[in-house]
């Protein structure tokens, strides 16, 4: 049987609590930059729908919705087993313990990899519908220029949301995968559970993102407009 890890405590800090307020303040302040990059995308997509809900509703008909919902339940599902990791992590101190949550660890970043091939897959054939923003952009159910130019609006916040959170969530895979590597690797070598624990409030930073963005870009407006 190992012993139980001994978190090491840096020299600035007086004590351990001291030093895991300051890693999960740090981390809280870091997400709460990140929706800087969010929040000018959700008041563009506001103003598109207050100023032309038409256009708004008839672009949001051309989301695949079913794709949609099943990037929902995988995303969800991450959360789940990134959350199961997390528990692992901070009440086992065993080798065995560092392994299993490896492995839930490993199922996390595998559901973000079918996320954003679904996702992909999604955009492909958005832009073999000439959905793409652009010269190419044909829409066909519109011809009124106003209205193709509020869909086209529409789809610039669509892929400049969806494209930006699909980049989040690369970091977050890749996240999953360096902890997947080290966590192979008694401390000090290894990170301690605190790493786990940073990681995971990260994923279900960009999984609340996806929950905004879910209803607005796929549900709203749906049957109207």
């Amino acid at each position: 049987m190992n012993a139980p890890e001994t978190p090491v405590l840096e020299p600035q800090f007086a004590n351990h609590g001291q030093q895991d307020f300051a890693r999960s303040f740090g981390m809280w302040v870091f997400l709460s930059s990140e929706l800087l990059f969010f929040g000018p995308l959700l008041f563009g997509y506001l103003y598109l729908r207050l100023h032309d809900p038409q256009a708004t509703g008839m672009a949001s008909r051309h989301t695949d919705m079913l794709l949609g919902t099943i990037n929902t339940a995988v995303l969800l599902t991450s959360s789940f087993f990134m959350a199961l990791a997390g528990h692992v992590a901070q009440h086992g101190h065993e080798m065995r313990d560092r392994r299993r949550a490896a492995r839930l660890l490993a199922l996390t970043a595998l559901l973000g990899i079918v996320f954003l091939a679904i996702k992909g897959y999604e955009w492909h054939k958005e832009f073999d519908e000439h959905l793409f923003p652009g010269i190419g952009f044909r829409p066909d159910d519109a011809t009124d220029p106003t209205t193709v130019h509020g869909m086209e609006l529409f789809f610039l916040v669509y892929f400049a949301a969806t494209g930006l959170h699909a980049l989040h969530l690369f970091i977050g895979v890749s996240a999953c995968l360096w902890l997947i590597l080290v966590l192979r690797h008694p401390p000090p070598r290894g990170p301690g559970n605190e790493a786990v624990e940073l990681v995971g409030l990260y994923w279900h930073f960009v999984d609340i993102v996806w929950i905004f963005l879910y209803p607005l870009l796929y549900l709203t407006l749906r049957s109207g407009g």
